[in-house]
């Protein structure tokens, strides 16, 4: 927003890449982005990346079908902004971002999950302190740990389940 706020629309992880305007042809986005947790990534030049689009059709179809599955996660968290009480979407991003982490336990703070979800941070101890005294996560000085995933699951709105499926479905990946 033009005062600096910001919220999430979707979620990028190994899966994924940031650039997508490069796959539909564009060379740049309005949009921002903002790693959550610490991990390692790869990175390659715009021009690069183009060369072996252009060169490449199965590579082409593979981003292609990504796009539409980020397209889809982005409509999804644009109506469970609108529908799903705090909690709820709380639960949906700490699986979507348990997804895709290689452990059960994550550094976050309370400040960039409300800037994620877009609500003020006494909103997010909320939510995260029901979930602990749920015996879902433990959430202490900014480390997460998903201690009862399917309890996550059961909490969460129906979006989580709808973009995982599409994801899946679209990047033939196991669920």
């Amino acid at each position: 927003m033009a005062n600096g706020q910001a919220s999430e629309v979707g979620t990028i992880g190994n899966e994924g890449i940031v650039g997508l305007p490069l796959v539909l042809g564009d060379d740049k986005a309005p949009t921002s982005v903002y790693i959550q947790v610490p991990g390692g990534g790869l990175k390659m030049t715009a021009a690069l990346f183009r060369k072996e689009l252009a060169r490449s059709p199965s590579m082409q179809a593979v981003m292609l079908r990504y796009v539409h599955a980020l397209f889809n996660q982005v409509a999804q968290s644009a109506a469970c902004n609108h529908y799903h009480t705090l909690e709820q979407r709380c639960c949906r991003w700490l699986l979507m971002t348990h997804d895709r982490m290689q452990s059960n336990e994550f550094l976050l703070t309370q400040e960039f999950l409300a800037m994620m979800l877009g609500v003020q941070r006494t909103g997010v101890s909320r939510a995260a302190g029901a979930l602990q005294h749920a015996g879902l996560i433990t959430y202490t000085r900014g480390n997460v740990e998903i201690l009862d995933r399917r309890g996550l699951k059961r909490r969460s709105c129906e979006c989580y389940g709808v973009a995982k499926r599409e994801f899946d479905r679209l990047l033939n990946e196991e669920t």
